[in-house]
């Protein structure tokens, strides 16, 4: 039975302009997601009016989520450079904050000419599993399917990076550490294709290092040379979350012989995504922008 990502992509192979337009919605799993047994409440919005609200504007923080999505942004045509991006928002592996750090990242990539797939994976934490491991088997099943697709959707399969913030941020280091083999049986052609990011962005990252273990490094993460992609970080000094996540991570990185570009700045905070503000911090997409011409994945 074809899948409803197929079913897509066979439409815009036969030539559906306003569909190729507008972004794309599509369900990650054919069926139920792995190893999902639970029944949630029906997801949501959680966001409170007493929550804390980014550059003016409030935030919205997706719950309950057990049916992972996909959903594919496309550049203007004449903008187009080949490369694609898989997003992965923050929320603390709780919640999925969906416009902050997803469909206002899209919009920018798209504006660089960038492809974005922005996941919403599932959250909360599923009980007796590692918290990371539902988020990582949607994310390696994001991945291997936007690469598997790579001809229809107009990119180049050698340049599909990761860019995740906050728990999201842990979430893209993982899968730049985790492509080896599947977290899940697999399912379809799409889990035969390669899910290895070929570059990774880290804004915020989190659950990098450990602080009740003096931040050493998450060894979670096996950080190596010609596994590990080229990575690029950028954080406050004053996260609460901690600079450390940054780096360890960075030193990690320079260790393995992994390359690597950090930006640390004095003041910013958390959670600002792509709102810019006075601090210096929020022009972090413009040294995104920078690296990633520097390295060459931005081919007109």
């Amino acid at each position: 039975m074809k899948s409803s990502l197929a079913l897509v992509f066979s439409m815009l192979l036969a030539g559906v302009p306003a569909l190729f337009a507008a972004p794309r919605t599509l369900q990650l799993w054919p069926e139920a997601a792995p190893g999902e047994t639970a029944t949630l409440p029906p997801e949501a919005n959680m966001t409170k009016p007493t929550d804390r609200i980014v550059a003016g504007r409030p935030v919205i923080r997706f719950g309950n989520v057990s049916h992972p999505t996909l959903t594919i942004y496309s550049p203007d045509a004449a903008k187009n450079t080949g490369a694609a991006v898989l997003v992965c928002p923050g929320g603390g592996y709780n919640i999925v904050a969906i416009d902050l750090e997803g469909t206002e990242v899209a919009e920018w990539l798209n504006s660089i000419g960038i492809t974005a797939a922005v996941l919403k994976y599932r959250v909360p934490p599923r009980p007796g599993l590692p918290v990371y491991l539902p988020p990582l088997q949607d994310a390696q099943r994001a991945l291997g399917l936007v690469r598997h697709q790579a001809k229809e959707l107009g990119i180049d399969p050698r340049r599909i990076g990761v860019l995740g913030f906050s728990a999201g941020g842990h979430l893209a280091a993982m899968l730049g550490n985790h492509h080896d083999a599947r977290t899940y049986p697999r399912v379809d052609e799409a889990d035969q294709t390669s899910c290895r990011p070929d570059f990774v962005v880290l804004i915020y990252p989190g659950y990098l290092a450990l602080a009740e273990k003096d931040f050493a490094l998450n060894p979670d993460l096996n950080v190596s040379a010609g596994a590990t992609p080229p990575t690029f970080l950028a954080m406050a000094e004053d996260d609460p979350v901690h600079v450390e996540n940054a780096l360890v991570y960075y030193s990690a990185l320079r260790r393995a012989g992994v390359p690597a570009e950090m930006h640390l700045y004095p003041v910013g905070g958390h959670g600002y995504g792509l709102r810019r503000t006075a601090a210096t911090v929020t022009t972090w997409p413009d040294r995104v922008e920078d690296w990633l011409k520097a390295a060459g994945w931005l081919k007109p």
